[in-house]
C-alpha cells in the first residue's frame, strides 16, 4: 500500500454496500469490454442473496469503496475466488493483493486446499497479477484462463 493513502480497510460485504460494489464490478467490465450486457450478470442485482453462502469482501479507504473480491465453494477442498475487482483509479497500490491474500486465510481457515480462478485470456495485466501471487495456469478454454494454487498461503 501507498503510505500516503488512508489505511486500507476490509470488511465482509453488506447490503448497504449494494449498489456501490455493483456500479464497481460492472465498471470494470465496461471498461475492458467497452460495453455491458446487463442480462450477464444477474448475481449482482442481489449480492448478498447470491453470495449467502460465500465470503464476499469489500475494501475501503476511507469511505470510499474501492475494491471488492468473494471465495465461493467449488467443491470438496476447493474454493474459487470470484468477481475480484478494484477501482481503476486505486489499482497497483496493493489493493487486489490485500482481499486476495485475506480471501486465502479464510480459505486456509476453513480447510481448502486448492483455490481455483479464472479471468478473461485477454486480460494481461491480471494475468500477471495471479501469477506473481503464486497462482499457476492449468489452461485455457472458451476465451478465459484458468489457475489453481496449491499453496494458500
Amino acid at each position: 500500500m501507498n503510505t500516503n493513502q488512508a489505511p486500507l480497510t476490509l470488511r465482509p460485504f453488506c447490503p448497504a454496500d449494494q449498489d456501490a460494489v455493483k456500479a464497481l464490478i460492472l465498471a470494470g467490465l465496461v471498461e475492458h469490454w467497452g460495453f455491458l450486457d446487463p442480462t450477464l450478470n444477474p448475481d449482482l442485482n442481489d449480492i448478498a442473496a447470491s453470495y449467502a453462502d460465500a465470503v464476499f469482501l469489500t475494501a475501503w479507504l476511507d469511505a470510499e469503496l474501492v475494491g471488492a473480491g468473494a471465495l465461493i465453494h467449488e467443491a470438496e477442498g476447493v474454493a474459487r475466488i470470484v468477481r475480484m475487482s478494484v477501482a481503476r483509479e486505486k489499482r497497483r497500490l496493493g489493493i487486489g493483493q490485500a482481499i486476495l491474500r485475506q480471501l486465502c486465510k479464510y480459505a486456509r481457515s476453513a480447510g481448502y486446499r486448492q483455490i481455483v480462478l479464472e479471468t478473461t485470456s485477454t486480460w494481461e495485466d491480471v494475468i500477471a497479477f495471479y501469477e506473481r501471487f503464486g497462482f499457476r495456469r492449468i489452461g485455457a478454454w472458451d476465451g478465459d484462463t484458468h489457475f489453481v494454487l496449491d499453496e494458500i498461503a
